[in-house]
């Protein structure tokens, strides 16, 4: 078998592209500061998405591109599907995908509302598809 990587800091050519994302964080498992899970914590809740990264990418600080999952109401090993939206951090240079399954449209208040678990942490807003353009998104400057 031959692996390939890819390297980028920007999740944003994936975006429209059908992407395998292997979980990491299935629905419902803990977070990883809780491997005991103290419920009444709020740092301490449960995933409410599929959470996983692209295999055989690379961003500039290491680990693979990560990407949550919309639509699926189940935990899975892996999911395969298209990139609707990036959850652009402006205080952090990982940006992550979000992966929809077919069939499922998601406002910008609904991803942002179901990212909340872990973008609380940061100043993020939600670019679709059809809002890239070389105009009005410009190239992330990585230091």
């Amino acid at each position: 078998m031959e692996w390939s990587l890819t390297f980028s800091a920007d999740p944003r050519p994936y975006l429209g592209k059908f992407v395998r994302v292997v979980m990491d964080h299935p629905l419902g498992s803990p977070r990883p500061r809780c491997p005991n899970l103290v419920y009444s914590s709020t740092a301490c809740r449960l995933h409410p998405l599929n959470y996983g990264f692209l295999p055989g990418t690379v961003i500039s600080d290491g680990p693979p591109i990560d990407a949550y999952i919309f639509g699926l109401d189940v935990a899975v090993a892996e999911a395969s599907s298209t990139a609707i939206a990036v959850a652009v951090r402006r205080d952090d240079v990982e940006d992550k995908l979000v992966v929809a399954v077919p069939g499922t449209k998601w406002s910008r208040q609904a991803v942002l509302e179901s990212v909340r678990f872990r973008e609380r942490f940061f100043q993020t807003s939600i670019l679709f598809l059809d809002e890239l353009s070389p105009t009005t998104v410009p190239a992330r400057v990585v230091r």
